[in-house]
């Protein structure tokens, strides 16, 4: 696979599935919960690597800058298991000039700004985390019940949406809109709860979701039932208000589904980033790090502390903002790849003097498309208008979290040229200049 280089006249500050990282982030899109500025001052270290990586469903594509300040743009395939485990860690060790075995070095390493479609594939291909409902009791069928549309009216057969959650575990308690309790869980209640959750634990269930009515301001039941769930040993567990504080259980409930169904995927491929990206701490570090946290002053991983090393691992978000390695969650993960393409776009559009654009991003796998206007007051200032849903259906998944308003369709690339007969591989397909990058950018075999 042949490295192209481009023209260092192209803004660095700007990368796929990176946003605009200039100081400040001026006009960029506003930051969601847990958001990082990507323009964080002191990140860019000289002497350093900068990536910014977008791992679609059919290639990787990879923008870095060298410690020189020249551009660089490598592409390979997102899936070859013959070659490599992943493919943003092996264009990062073939950038650097490593092998397939050898540590990439932090040092080197100044930031990586990455979206990923790897939760967005997960919930495609239902390939999630096993996952346990709790519900307030009555409750246990309300998901699957839903709001009842209908969206063709004249079905004869109701074709009802795939629930994420495996089994449900009612629990005997009842609080009023008011926060009055109207049914507590007494001892006798948790010990039932327990005993459910050991047997759904010993079945291999290791996350759950627990959405209780108006748990999104009365939390105190919710987190009852999940200091139960820590004791039994889960390791997934999203709590409704936390995940989704807001009124209408069944969008809540649903929001937490998907996130106890996600974030296990997302956190062991974080995990595996961080790993290779952001090696252990030891000595003196560590034992200071150790400190804070005996202390309830680290808040975050070390990754994200100010103990960490130089590199820094940040995540695309479906709104468009980014995040830290640590806050990267499921259900703010499923746009994360295309959202990237469409802050590149407007900042692209705007730097040519575009106000006014429709966003076309086709991918091997799929086609995004988007629509960006930029509004003017009377005194001739502007504001972007990032166009956000914020209660959506994914994949046949209620989700009510804040995301890029996009368009997908299942047509990409290389969908075409395999209905052309075109698709002999990728390198045998497409030799020589590729169309929408400069001339010297080429794929070779």
């Amino acid at each position: 696979m042949a490295i192209s280089r481009v023209s260092p006249a192209i803004n660095p500050s700007f990368g796929p599935g990176g946003g605009a990282s200039g100081s400040g982030n001026p006009g960029g899109p506003p930051r969601g919960p847990g958001g990082a500025d990507p323009g964080t001052p002191g990140v860019e270290s000289a002497g350093a690597w900068q990536f910014w990586i977008d791992r679609g469903g059919t290639f990787t594509d990879i923008v870095a800058q060298r410690p020189d300040g020249e551009l660089v743009v490598h592409k390979l395939l997102s899936e070859n298991p013959e070659r490599y485990a992943d493919a943003p860690l092996q264009g990062i060790r073939e950038l650097l000039g490593l092998g397939p075995d050898q540590p990439i070095p932090a040092e080197r390493v100044a930031v990586v700004k990455m979206g990923t479609t790897v939760a967005t594939n997960a919930l495609l291909e239902r390939k999630g985390d096993r996952t346990l409902l709790i519900t307030t009791q009555g409750f246990g069928d309300g998901l699957r019940i839903g709001y009842q549309h209908r969206p063709d009216i004249f079905a004869r057969r109701i074709q009802l949406p795939e629930m994420l959650y495996e089994q449900v575990i009612e629990v005997a308690e009842r609080l009023s809109a008011q926060g009055q309790v109207l049914q507590a869980i007494t001892a006798a209640e948790e010990l039932r709860v327990t005993a459910a959750l050991r047997r759904a634990y010993d079945q291999g269930i290791r996350g759950c979701a627990i959405a209780f009515v108006h748990g999104d301001r009365y939390p105190n039941h919710e987190q009852q039932v999940a200091q139960l769930a820590r004791q039994v040993g889960f390791e997934q567990i999203s709590i409704s208000h936390e995940v989704s504080p807001l009124i209408k259980w069944v969008s809540r409930g649903d929001t937490t589904v998907l996130d106890a169904y996600l974030s296990p995927i997302l956190r062991r491929y974080v995990d595996r980033m961080e790993r290779e990206l952001i090696p252990e701490p030891s000595g003196e570090t560590a034992r200071e790090a150790a400190g804070l946290a005996a202390l309830g002053l680290a808040t975050a991983p070390l990754s994200n502390s100010p103990l960490a090393p130089a590199a820094k691992l940040l995540f695309m978000q479906s709104n468009g903002g980014l995040t830290p390695a640590p806050n990267f969650q499921g259900k703010d993960s499923i746009l994360s790849g295309p959202a990237g393409g469409i802050v590149g776009a407007v900042q692209t559009s705007r730097a040519a003097g575009f106000d006014q654009i429709i966003s076309f991003d086709m991918g091997g796998t799929s086609t995004d498309v988007a629509h960006f206007s930029r509004d003017f007051s009377q005194d001739g200032s502007g504001s972007d208008n990032y166009e956000r849903l914020f209660e959506t259906e994914v994949a046949g998944v209620r989700l009510r979290a804040p995301m890029m308003a996009i368009h997908t369709v299942a047509a990409g690339g290389a969908r075409f040229s395999s209905s052309m007969g075109l698709a002999t591989g990728w390198g045998q397909t497409l030799r020589g200049p590729i169309r929408g990058l400069p001339a010297t950018a080429t794929v070779a075999p």
